[in-house]
């Protein structure tokens, strides 16, 4: 049997289109979500934090985290994982992650022109500005994914897929009449060479989170046990590096040996920075000394911890509700909501987020206060940057305590 992956325009009615399929083929129906769901009990990441991956807007911690490229990984080894079956239609951003390889896909993308998208936007009740703003929201968000995983900044680039059905001319029948007759060619059955492009796919995704876990992130390919992986950064030690790679590569079972290749965007490099999963993976600072807190967050990423920056209260609160910290470095006096606030709330919403208080202002009252509140620890400027790096250290310990 074979297996049909849909991509399509949001305001499309690709709904009424795949139900028809799935009708039709009797195939099982794989959502975004339900991919989501497995890469999540994979990786211990939230299913919120994976969905994350799909967006357009990107992390303002992801520089230090990863948490995007790592998610990703995730979601591709998921999908390989589920990819062993066949018989299912996946629907969503996830269908863009099989490989062109594994021949008994089917690749469908449901698409209209502007006008009719806009059209379907404003019949849920909004004006036609606000449904045009909509829509090139929602391709922002597949443009954006596009590029990340296929290196193409048109989502609806027919190359990248088999069918491209015009919603805005054809009837869902009618889509589904045209799949049925596709899916009895000969070329879409799933034989010998499509299955071992199928495991392919699942070992070399194995071994790409397993570069993950160890604070790589590199493609990976697969052929019969073969593994190829691309390094395509910059590089200070390139041979040590490819050391690292096969070493992390070979332990993982079903491979029979590891190569590696440069790509286009590799150069010698005199810095490098591997990435530290062992760190707290969202530290944000929150003080309105700029000059300060700008030093200050020099001086972690030298000792290896990366961090974001709010200038305000009122900043820092927007960045906890969108991003969750793990770890927040707060100062208590600033104008507008002060520290107290900040950490009171903070700990209403986000309970299990470390907060070290940093100050040059408070008094023993202050620190009495603080600590009942919940904060992680209380220290005074001038802070000793070693002193502070033990103490972030040690909340992120007690954070991977808990999720333990």
């Amino acid at each position: 049997m074979s297996v049909i992956t849909v991509f399509s325009g949001n305001y499309c009615n690709a709904e009424p289109a795949i139900k028809e399929i799935l009708g039709k083929t009797n195939y099982n129906h794989v959502k975004d979500s339900d991919i989501v769901s497995k890469a999540s009990a994979l990786s211990h990441i939230s299913e919120d934090r994976i969905s994350k991956a799909f967006s357009a807007k990107i992390s303002v911690f992801n520089q230090f985290t990863r948490e995007r490229e790592k998610s990703i990984a995730y979601l591709r080894l998921a999908a390989a994982e589920m990819l062993v079956d066949d018989n299912m239609l996946v629907d969503g951003f996830t269908a863009l992650l099989v490989p062109r390889e594994i021949s008994h896909v089917l690749r469908i993308c449901i698409i209209a022109d502007m006008k009719y998208r806009i059209s379907v936007a404003a019949s849920s009740g909004i004006s036609e500005s606000d449904a045009l703003k909509v829509v090139h929201k929602s391709d922002e968000d597949r443009m954006a994914w596009t590029t990340t995983v296929l290196d193409t900044r048109d989502p609806w680039d027919s190359s990248m897929h088999d069918m491209v059905l015009p919603a805005d001319k054809m009837s869902s029948e009618e889509m589904a009449a045209l799949v049925g007759q596709m899916l009895e060619k000969d070329v879409l059955k799933a034989g010998p060479e499509s299955k071992k492009a199928a495991e392919d796919f699942r070992l070399a995704s194995r071994v790409e989170v397993a570069l993950v876990e160890k604070g790589h992130f590199a493609p990976v390919k697969a052929a019969a046990g073969v593994i190829t992986i691309t390094v395509d950064k910059p590089v200070l030690m390139l041979k040590r590096l490819e050391e690292e790679l096969k070493s992390v590569a070979g332990k993982i079972q079903g491979v029979k040996s590891v190569e590696t290749k440069v790509g286009k965007r590799f150069y010698q490099s005199d810095i490098v920075r591997k990435f530290d999963v062992e760190m707290p993976s969202k530290l944000l600072l929150v003080d309105d000394e700029r000059q300060f807190v700008q030093r200050l967050s020099e001086r972690l990423l030298m000792r290896e911890i990366g961090s974001a920056i709010a200038y305000d209260g009122e900043s820092a609160l927007k960045i906890v509700k969108e991003e969750e910290p793990d770890v927040m470095i707060l100062d208590l006096k600033m104008p507008g909501i002060d520290g107290i606030e900040v950490l009171k709330r903070v700990k209403q919403t986000n309970p299990d987020m470390e907060v070290i208080i940093l100050t040059g202002q408070g008094t023993e009252a202050d620190r009495k206060l603080c600590m009942e509140l919940g904060a992680f620890a209380y220290l005074e400027k001038p802070v000793d940057v070693e002193v502070l790096s033990e103490t972030i250290k040690k909340a992120n310990e007690k954070i991977k305590k808990k999720k333990t």
